[in-house]
Protein backbone atom coordinates (compact mmCIF):
# COMPACT_ATOMS: atom_id res chain seq x y z
CA UNK A 1 0.00 0.00 0.00
CA UNK A 2 0.96 3.61 -0.81
CA UNK A 3 -0.67 6.82 0.28
CA UNK A 4 -1.52 8.41 -3.37
CA UNK A 5 -3.76 11.66 -3.93
CA UNK A 6 -4.75 11.58 -0.04
CA UNK A 7 -6.01 7.78 -0.51
CA UNK A 8 -4.18 4.76 0.97
CA UNK A 9 -3.48 2.69 -2.57
CA UNK A 10 -2.64 -0.65 -3.83
CA UNK A 11 0.19 -0.58 -5.69
CA UNK A 12 0.05 -4.89 -6.31
CA UNK A 13 -2.11 -7.49 -4.93
CA UNK A 14 -0.76 -11.03 -4.76
CA UNK A 15 0.66 -11.33 -8.40
CA UNK A 16 3.25 -9.94 -9.12
CA UNK A 17 2.86 -6.69 -11.27
CA UNK A 18 4.31 -8.69 -14.26
CA UNK A 19 1.31 -11.08 -13.99
CA UNK A 20 -1.28 -9.25 -13.36
CA UNK A 21 -0.67 -6.86 -16.67
CA UNK A 22 -0.48 -9.93 -18.60
CA UNK A 23 -3.45 -11.86 -17.07
CA UNK A 24 -5.73 -8.32 -17.86
CA UNK A 25 -5.14 -8.95 -21.19
CA UNK A 26 -5.21 -12.51 -21.01
CA UNK A 27 -8.67 -12.56 -18.71
CA UNK A 28 -9.14 -9.22 -16.82
CA UNK A 29 -8.49 -7.35 -14.09
CA UNK A 30 -11.01 -5.68 -11.14
CA UNK A 31 -9.40 -2.14 -9.97
CA UNK A 32 -10.79 -0.49 -6.83
CA UNK A 33 -10.87 3.12 -8.18
CA UNK A 34 -13.29 4.91 -6.01
CA UNK A 35 -10.23 7.64 -5.03
CA UNK A 36 -11.05 8.96 -8.59
CA UNK A 37 -14.17 11.67 -7.95
CA UNK A 38 -17.44 11.42 -9.96
CA UNK A 39 -19.82 14.47 -10.08
CA UNK A 40 -23.03 15.32 -12.10
CA UNK A 41 -23.94 18.59 -13.18
CA UNK A 42 -27.79 19.39 -13.52
CA UNK A 43 -29.68 22.04 -14.91
CA UNK A 44 -31.02 23.26 -18.72
CA UNK A 45 -27.93 25.16 -18.37
CA UNK A 46 -25.73 22.00 -17.97
CA UNK A 47 -24.11 21.88 -21.44
CA UNK A 48 -23.87 25.33 -22.18
CA UNK A 49 -21.57 25.46 -18.95
CA UNK A 50 -19.31 22.26 -19.28
CA UNK A 51 -18.88 23.36 -22.79
CA UNK A 52 -17.26 26.97 -21.47
CA UNK A 53 -14.79 24.64 -19.59
CA UNK A 54 -13.82 21.77 -21.70
CA UNK A 55 -12.68 21.08 -25.50
CA UNK A 56 -15.53 18.11 -26.59
CA UNK A 57 -18.43 19.02 -28.65
CA UNK A 58 -20.74 17.51 -25.36
CA UNK A 59 -24.19 18.97 -27.20
CA UNK A 60 -23.31 16.50 -30.17
CA UNK A 61 -23.37 13.93 -27.97
CA UNK A 62 -26.05 11.46 -28.00
CA UNK A 63 -28.12 10.68 -24.81
CA UNK A 64 -26.16 7.67 -23.19
CA UNK A 65 -22.80 8.07 -25.00
CA UNK A 66 -19.33 10.06 -23.59
CA UNK A 67 -16.10 11.02 -24.59
CA UNK A 68 -12.85 11.56 -23.19
CA UNK A 69 -12.62 15.42 -22.87
CA UNK A 70 -9.63 17.82 -21.41
CA UNK A 71 -10.52 20.76 -19.21
CA UNK A 72 -8.50 23.89 -19.91
CA UNK A 73 -6.80 26.88 -18.60
CA UNK A 74 -6.82 30.80 -19.78
CA UNK A 75 -3.64 29.58 -21.51
CA UNK A 76 -4.94 26.43 -23.26
CA UNK A 77 -3.11 24.06 -21.38
CA UNK A 78 -4.57 21.26 -19.55
CA UNK A 79 -6.56 21.22 -16.01
CA UNK A 80 -7.00 17.49 -16.02
CA UNK A 81 -8.59 15.45 -18.47
CA UNK A 82 -11.60 13.82 -17.21
CA UNK A 83 -14.46 11.05 -18.85
CA UNK A 84 -17.84 12.83 -19.57
CA UNK A 85 -21.22 11.22 -20.44
CA UNK A 86 -24.58 12.71 -21.60
CA UNK A 87 -27.14 11.40 -19.69
CA UNK A 88 -29.44 13.67 -21.22
CA UNK A 89 -29.26 17.66 -22.42
CA UNK A 90 -29.78 18.64 -18.47
CA UNK A 91 -27.48 16.01 -16.98
CA UNK A 92 -23.82 15.29 -17.58
CA UNK A 93 -22.30 12.60 -15.84
CA UNK A 94 -18.15 13.24 -15.31
CA UNK A 95 -15.19 11.33 -13.39
CA UNK A 96 -12.14 13.19 -12.85
CA UNK A 97 -8.76 12.67 -11.30
CA UNK A 98 -8.16 11.86 -7.74
CA UNK A 99 -4.79 14.27 -7.58
CA UNK A 100 -6.28 17.08 -9.38
CA UNK A 101 -10.03 16.71 -7.35
CA UNK A 102 -9.34 19.97 -5.57
CA UNK A 103 -8.39 22.22 -7.94
CA UNK A 104 -10.85 20.38 -10.34
CA UNK A 105 -13.58 21.05 -8.10
CA UNK A 106 -12.58 24.78 -6.63
CA UNK A 107 -12.39 25.63 -10.60
CA UNK A 108 -15.75 24.23 -11.86
CA UNK A 109 -17.10 25.66 -8.37
CA UNK A 110 -15.87 29.44 -9.51
CA UNK A 111 -17.11 29.36 -12.93
CA UNK A 112 -20.54 27.58 -11.67
CA UNK A 113 -21.30 30.76 -9.59
CA UNK A 114 -20.15 33.71 -12.40
CA UNK A 115 -22.28 31.33 -14.71
CA UNK A 116 -25.81 31.08 -12.25
CA UNK A 117 -25.08 34.76 -11.73
CA UNK A 118 -25.66 35.88 -15.60
CA UNK A 119 -28.60 33.61 -15.21
CA UNK A 120 -27.37 30.16 -15.85
CA UNK A 121 -29.62 27.15 -14.69
CA UNK A 122 -26.59 24.60 -13.34
CA UNK A 123 -26.30 22.96 -10.34
CA UNK A 124 -23.94 19.98 -9.46
CA UNK A 125 -23.80 16.64 -6.98
CA UNK A 126 -20.58 15.22 -5.94
CA UNK A 127 -21.05 11.77 -5.88
CA UNK A 128 -19.19 10.68 -2.44
CA UNK A 129 -21.94 8.32 -1.49
CA UNK A 130 -20.58 6.25 -4.49
CA UNK A 131 -17.47 3.82 -5.44
CA UNK A 132 -15.77 2.80 -8.82
CA UNK A 133 -14.98 -0.09 -9.67
CA UNK A 134 -12.87 -0.71 -13.32
CA UNK A 135 -13.22 -4.41 -14.97
CA UNK A 136 -11.16 -4.67 -17.38
CA UNK A 137 -10.06 -7.08 -20.31
CA UNK A 138 -11.60 -10.04 -22.28
CA UNK A 139 -13.70 -11.34 -19.37
CA UNK A 140 -15.08 -8.27 -18.15
CA UNK A 141 -18.30 -8.36 -20.58
CA UNK A 142 -19.10 -12.30 -19.95
CA UNK A 143 -18.49 -11.86 -16.29
CA UNK A 144 -20.86 -8.52 -16.06
CA UNK A 145 -23.31 -9.72 -18.14
CA UNK A 146 -23.82 -13.09 -15.27
CA UNK A 147 -24.82 -9.75 -12.71
CA UNK A 148 -27.00 -7.90 -14.66
CA UNK A 149 -30.26 -8.34 -17.04
CA UNK A 150 -29.36 -5.72 -19.37
CA UNK A 151 -27.70 -6.67 -22.70
CA UNK A 152 -24.51 -5.68 -22.68
CA UNK A 153 -23.17 -6.92 -26.18
CA UNK A 154 -25.75 -3.77 -27.38
CA UNK A 155 -23.29 -1.55 -25.38
CA UNK A 156 -20.64 0.01 -27.52
CA UNK A 157 -17.60 2.21 -26.03
CA UNK A 158 -17.58 5.18 -24.21
CA UNK A 159 -21.68 4.10 -23.87
CA UNK A 160 -23.62 5.04 -20.43
CA UNK A 161 -26.16 3.40 -18.48
CA UNK A 162 -27.59 3.41 -15.18
CA UNK A 163 -28.74 -0.05 -14.66
CA UNK A 164 -28.97 -2.70 -12.01
CA UNK A 165 -26.03 -4.52 -11.24
CA UNK A 166 -26.10 -7.26 -8.76
CA UNK A 167 -29.02 -5.57 -7.47
CA UNK A 168 -27.79 -2.43 -7.15
CA UNK A 169 -28.49 0.56 -8.65
CA UNK A 170 -25.03 1.48 -10.79
CA UNK A 171 -24.06 4.13 -12.61
CA UNK A 172 -21.99 2.01 -15.85
CA UNK A 173 -19.10 3.23 -18.45
CA UNK A 174 -18.24 1.18 -21.07
CA UNK A 175 -14.80 2.59 -20.62
CA UNK A 176 -11.00 2.40 -18.97
CA UNK A 177 -7.43 3.03 -18.58
CA UNK A 178 -5.88 -0.22 -20.10
CA UNK A 179 -6.74 -0.76 -23.78
CA UNK A 180 -9.02 -3.43 -23.22
CA UNK A 181 -12.57 -4.07 -23.57
CA UNK A 182 -13.99 -3.20 -20.23
CA UNK A 183 -16.28 -0.81 -17.85
CA UNK A 184 -16.09 1.36 -15.17
CA UNK A 185 -18.84 1.11 -12.29
CA UNK A 186 -20.16 3.65 -9.97
CA UNK A 187 -21.94 1.58 -7.07
CA UNK A 188 -23.40 3.01 -3.61
CA UNK A 189 -20.33 2.73 -1.53
CA UNK A 190 -21.96 0.39 1.14
CA UNK A 191 -22.26 -2.04 -1.93
CA UNK A 192 -18.82 -1.87 -3.40
CA UNK A 193 -17.05 -4.73 -1.34
CA UNK A 194 -20.17 -7.10 -2.34
CA UNK A 195 -20.18 -6.10 -5.64
CA UNK A 196 -16.27 -6.49 -5.95
CA UNK A 197 -16.51 -9.92 -4.37
CA UNK A 198 -19.18 -11.38 -6.54
CA UNK A 199 -17.17 -10.13 -10.00
CA UNK A 200 -14.12 -11.80 -8.95
CA UNK A 201 -16.49 -15.12 -8.01
CA UNK A 202 -18.30 -15.25 -11.15
CA UNK A 203 -15.26 -14.85 -13.03
CA UNK A 204 -14.01 -18.43 -11.41
CA UNK A 205 -10.61 -17.00 -10.06
CA UNK A 206 -9.84 -15.61 -13.76
CA UNK A 207 -10.35 -11.79 -12.94
CA UNK A 208 -7.67 -10.63 -10.61
CA UNK A 209 -7.78 -7.63 -8.27
CA UNK A 210 -4.96 -5.68 -10.12
CA UNK A 211 -3.55 -2.60 -8.42
CA UNK A 212 -1.74 0.57 -9.58
CA UNK A 213 1.55 -0.93 -10.48
CA UNK A 214 0.07 -2.63 -13.39
CA UNK A 215 -2.29 0.04 -14.03
CA UNK A 216 0.45 2.23 -14.58
CA UNK A 217 2.26 0.02 -17.10
CA UNK A 218 -1.43 -0.99 -18.95
CA UNK A 219 -2.09 2.59 -19.38
CA UNK A 220 1.58 3.02 -20.90
CA UNK A 221 1.00 0.07 -23.15
CA UNK A 222 -2.20 1.23 -24.13
CA UNK A 223 -0.58 5.05 -25.10
CA UNK A 224 -2.81 6.86 -22.79
CA UNK A 225 -1.75 10.37 -20.55
CA UNK A 226 -1.66 10.16 -16.93
CA UNK A 227 -2.22 13.62 -16.02
CA UNK A 228 0.33 15.52 -13.75
CA UNK A 229 3.28 13.26 -15.96
CA UNK A 230 2.12 13.39 -19.81
CA UNK A 231 -0.31 16.23 -19.13
CA UNK A 232 0.22 19.37 -16.89
CA UNK A 233 -1.15 22.91 -16.91
CA UNK A 234 1.40 24.06 -19.37
CA UNK A 235 0.06 21.46 -22.17
CA UNK A 236 -2.29 21.67 -24.29
CA UNK A 237 -4.31 19.25 -25.75
CA UNK A 238 -2.61 19.67 -29.34
CA UNK A 239 0.83 18.83 -27.99
CA UNK A 240 -0.75 15.89 -26.00
CA UNK A 241 -1.86 14.06 -29.11
CA UNK A 242 -5.41 14.73 -28.09
CA UNK A 243 -7.07 17.13 -30.83
CA UNK A 244 -9.21 14.66 -31.86
CA UNK A 245 -10.92 15.29 -28.77
CA UNK A 246 -11.85 18.83 -29.66
CA UNK A 247 -15.27 18.69 -31.83
CA UNK A 248 -15.69 19.94 -35.33
CA UNK A 249 -17.32 22.92 -34.25
CA UNK A 250 -15.62 23.61 -30.97
CA UNK A 251 -12.62 24.12 -33.66
CA UNK A 252 -15.17 26.61 -35.55
CA UNK A 253 -16.41 28.53 -32.96
CA UNK A 254 -13.99 27.78 -29.66
CA UNK A 255 -15.47 28.92 -26.50
CA UNK A 256 -13.25 27.56 -24.39
CA UNK A 257 -10.79 28.48 -21.60
CA UNK A 258 -7.34 29.06 -24.28
CA UNK A 259 -9.50 28.64 -27.36
CA UNK A 260 -7.44 31.43 -28.98
CA UNK A 261 -4.17 29.56 -28.24
CA UNK A 262 -5.38 25.88 -28.97
CA UNK A 263 -7.25 27.15 -32.12
CA UNK A 264 -4.08 28.46 -33.10
CA UNK A 265 -1.86 25.00 -32.77
CA UNK A 266 -4.12 23.50 -34.83
CA UNK A 267 -3.84 25.66 -37.65
CA UNK A 268 0.34 26.34 -37.01
CA UNK A 269 1.17 23.07 -35.33
CA UNK A 270 2.13 22.73 -32.02
CA UNK A 271 6.38 23.50 -31.22
CA UNK A 272 6.29 20.08 -29.69
CA UNK A 273 4.53 16.75 -29.51
CA UNK A 274 3.79 13.55 -27.36
CA UNK A 275 5.34 10.48 -28.74
CA UNK A 276 5.66 6.85 -28.09
CA UNK A 277 9.41 5.75 -27.64
CA UNK A 278 11.51 1.81 -27.56
CA UNK A 279 13.96 2.65 -25.63
CA UNK A 280 17.55 0.48 -24.96
CA UNK A 281 19.79 0.22 -21.63
CA UNK A 282 17.71 0.27 -18.35
CA UNK A 283 13.86 2.16 -18.74
CA UNK A 284 13.83 5.34 -19.32
CA UNK A 285 11.91 7.25 -16.29
CA UNK A 286 9.82 10.19 -15.96
CA UNK A 287 12.28 13.53 -16.93
CA UNK A 288 14.95 11.20 -18.48
CA UNK A 289 16.76 13.48 -21.47
CA UNK A 290 15.81 12.98 -24.98
CA UNK A 291 18.77 14.10 -27.07
CA UNK A 292 19.09 14.08 -30.92
CA UNK A 293 22.35 11.85 -32.92
CA UNK A 294 24.33 15.31 -32.93
CA UNK A 295 23.22 15.88 -29.12
CA UNK A 296 20.89 18.98 -29.23
CA UNK A 297 18.49 18.62 -26.14
CA UNK A 298 15.19 18.02 -27.98
CA UNK A 299 12.33 16.83 -25.01
CA UNK A 300 11.87 14.95 -22.20
CA UNK A 301 10.31 11.46 -21.21
CA UNK A 302 7.24 11.98 -19.22
CA UNK A 303 6.50 8.06 -18.34
CA UNK A 304 8.60 4.83 -18.88
CA UNK A 305 9.24 1.30 -17.67
CA UNK A 306 9.25 -2.06 -18.87
CA UNK A 307 6.24 -3.55 -21.14
CA UNK A 308 5.05 -6.94 -19.73
CA UNK A 309 3.76 -7.69 -22.49
CA UNK A 310 5.82 -6.58 -25.12
CA UNK A 311 9.03 -7.77 -22.87
CA UNK A 312 10.80 -4.75 -24.01
CA UNK A 313 11.23 -0.90 -22.75
CA UNK A 314 8.61 1.63 -23.95
CA UNK A 315 8.19 5.19 -23.14
CA UNK A 316 6.39 8.49 -24.06
CA UNK A 317 7.68 11.91 -23.58
CA UNK A 318 7.62 15.23 -25.72
CA UNK A 319 10.19 15.97 -28.25
CA UNK A 320 10.48 19.63 -30.61
CA UNK A 321 8.45 19.27 -33.89
CA UNK A 322 9.88 17.64 -36.91
CA UNK A 323 11.40 14.72 -34.45
CA UNK A 324 7.90 13.36 -33.91
CA UNK A 325 7.81 10.84 -36.69
CA UNK A 326 7.73 6.96 -36.45
CA UNK A 327 11.21 5.44 -36.55
CA UNK A 328 13.03 8.98 -35.66
CA UNK A 329 16.10 8.28 -33.60
CA UNK A 330 17.26 9.76 -30.92
CA UNK A 331 19.16 9.28 -27.73
CA UNK A 332 17.99 8.46 -23.91
CA UNK A 333 19.82 9.53 -21.48
CA UNK A 334 19.37 7.86 -17.61
CA UNK A 335 22.05 8.03 -14.87
CA UNK A 336 24.49 9.88 -17.09
CA UNK A 337 24.87 7.01 -19.76
CA UNK A 338 23.30 7.79 -23.23
CA UNK A 339 21.04 4.73 -24.81
CA UNK A 340 19.31 4.59 -28.37
CA UNK A 341 15.90 5.12 -28.29
CA UNK A 342 13.57 5.29 -32.05
CA UNK A 343 10.28 6.91 -31.79
CA UNK A 344 6.96 4.26 -32.08
CA UNK A 345 3.16 4.79 -32.95
CA UNK A 346 1.19 4.30 -30.16
CA UNK A 347 -0.55 2.26 -28.64
CA UNK A 348 2.37 0.20 -28.21
CA UNK A 349 -0.25 -2.93 -27.92
CA UNK A 350 -3.18 -3.04 -29.98
CA UNK A 351 -6.56 -1.32 -28.69
CA UNK A 352 -9.52 -4.03 -28.04
CA UNK A 353 -12.15 -1.08 -27.69
CA UNK A 354 -15.59 -2.78 -28.35
CA UNK A 355 -17.51 -1.09 -31.08
CA UNK A 356 -19.86 -1.52 -33.71
CA UNK A 357 -18.43 -3.66 -36.39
Amino acid sequence: MVPFAGWSMPIQYRDSIMDSTVNCRANGSLFDVAHMCGLSLKGRGAIPFLESLVVADVAALRDGTGTLTVFTNEQGGAIDDSVIAKVTDHHIYLVVNAGCRDKDLAHIEAHMEAFNKKGGDVKWHIHDDRSLLALQGPLAAPTLQLLTKEDLSKMYFSDFKMIDINGYACFLTRTGYTGEDGFEISVPSENAVDLAEAILERSEGKVRLTGLGARDSLRLEAGLCLYGNDMEQHITPVEAGLSWAIGKRRRAEGGFLGADVILKQLQEGPKIRRVGMVTQGPPARSHSELVSGSGERIGEVTSGGFSPCLKKNIAMGYVKSGMHKAGTELKVVVRGKSYDAVVTKMPFVPTKYYKPS
